[in-house]
């Protein structure tokens, strides 16, 4: 048919671009579960910390910072990094942290105690972590809400 007048056959060819379209809607998708999931992912102890002002502390870059927790009810908790405990006893406290010290000497120490627990409850603790070669210490606040 090529001999009657007719144009020629054109040939196609093949494309050799990549379509990204599908692959920014899955990493949208993947961005929304993580932005969603994130907050969900943090551990830790619920304490409600007594509101001060107060100047922060100045964390060293490389040092991970070991905080104990008290909770209303007095139990204690040991969080290193992201990993965190059980409930335990303040002798288990004072072991733990032993373990850590000797392992690290330049761990930082921070008591995080919740504003409705005794306060003799976080003088012991604080007395327990210096008898367990704790140098310093530091004790966690919250800033205080302005009210409108």
């Amino acid at each position: 048919m090529k001999g009657m007048g007719m144009m020629p056959e054109q040939r196609r060819k093949p494309m050799s671009e990549i379509n990204v379209v599908p692959y920014i809607d899955v990493m949208l998708v993947l961005l929304i579960i993580f932005m969603v999931t994130a907050p969900m992912m943090t551990q830790g102890v619920k304490v409600d910390l007594p509101e001060t002002t107060s100047d922060p502390i100045q964390a060293e870059k490389n040092v991970e910072s070991v905080i104990v927790s008290v909770d209303a009810n007095g139990a204690y908790y040991v969080e290193v990094g992201d990993e965190g405990s059980d409930p335990m006893s303040l002798a288990q406290v004072s072991e733990r942290i032993t373990k850590i010290l000797s392992q690290r000497s330049s761990s930082e120490i921070l008591v995080r105690g919740d504003e409705y627990v005794d306060y003799g409850t976080v003088v012991r603790l604080m007395a327990e972590l210096q008898g367990a070669g704790a140098s310093s210490i530091g004790l966690i606040t919250e800033s205080p809400r302005e009210e409108k």
